[in-house]
């Protein structure tokens, strides 16, 4: 049997960049474009879900940022405040509802909510043949099911308010299936294609849901792998190289900003061609698959 690798397996090593790096970076967006807004992501003290938080406070935003690891929010709330927004911090697990909608009902009635980046998720490394239960509802129960929560409590408040909304879901490339991660294929999956389906449902209430796809985005996150299958993710797509936080920020961005007024229940992926050519092994390679013709 295969053993999950995970972060507390990770050798020492940086990846990704510095808050401080993250906030130099350049952007085509103005720098007001999110003035009046409040926008909640979650997963906020790490990742990509950092760099967005950022990028709308950079554009004028207040934020809502919540996460499992308090420490980490608020590292994020004071370069947030360093920016100049206004921020609400909140540490709970997506995967409790009654959590989230304890937040959600909070968020709401501390002042309006415009966009939802539902980013919070995780998952581990593992063949699935070697999944135990637990692993795999662990996996689930936060990529999808809190996923969910987090949707259907921001879309009740919307309802009840009688304003428009905008979520924003942070899903993965599954379209080729994801080797040594199924648990995680099937949760994003899922999320799509609820994201499609309550697209159409919703649109009566004016709120969109959308999707943002990354491909392999460079972050503290690539500590989840081990170091050698974590070494060729460069190399799996036509670009031959990774992309960064920013990238998927800025599509989140796109998506929010009236650039995506008449864009709902689509997916944006940002993969530099990943889901065309290029294969991904996030525990490693079987020798099967190393055999030439």
């Amino acid at each position: 049997m295969n053993k999950r690798y995970s972060k507390a397996d990770s050798p020492p090593g940086k990846f990704g960049q510095t808050d401080e790096e993250l906030l130099a970076l350049p952007t085509v967006f103005r720098d007001d474009l999110f003035r009046g807004k409040r926008v909640l992501v979650s997963g906020a003290g790490t990742g990509i879900g950092k760099a967005t938080a950022y990028l709308f406070a950079r554009l004028g935003a207040d934020l809502i940022i919540c996460g499992r690891d308090d420490a980490k929010l608020q590292v994020s709330e004071g370069w947030l405040n360093k920016i100049g927004a206004k921020v609400e911090r909140h540490a709970l697990s997506i995967r409790d509802h009654d959590a989230v909608a304890r937040m959600m009902d909070a968020s709401f009635a501390n002042g309006r909510v415009d966009i939802v980046v539902n980013n919070a998720g995780g998952q581990f490394s593992q063949k699935a043949m070697d999944f135990s239960v637990k692993g795999w509802n662990a996996v689930i129960d936060t990529n999808l099911n809190g996923s969910w929560y987090m949707m259907q409590n921001a879309a009740r408040n919307w309802r009840a308010a009688g304003r428009p909304g905008h979520i924003i879901n942070i899903v993965a490339v599954f379209w080729r299936g994801m080797t040594d991660t199924a648990h995680s294929c099937a949760a994003r999956a899922g999320v799509t294609y609820l994201s499609k389906t309550v697209a159409v449902e919703w649109a009566e209430h004016q709120i969109q849901v959308n999707c943002v796809a990354p491909g392999v985005i460079e972050t503290e996150g690539f500590g989840n792998y081990p170091p050698e299958a974590a070494a060729t993710f460069p190399t799996a797509n036509p670009m031959m190289r990774t992309g960064g936080a920013q990238d998927i920020a800025e599509a989140c961005v796109y998506l929010a900003a009236p650039s995506g007024k008449f864009i709902t229940g689509e997916v944006l992926t940002v993969d530099g061609g990943g889901q065309l050519w290029g294969e991904i092994w996030t525990y490693n390679k079987p020798d099967y698959f190393k055999r030439g013709p």
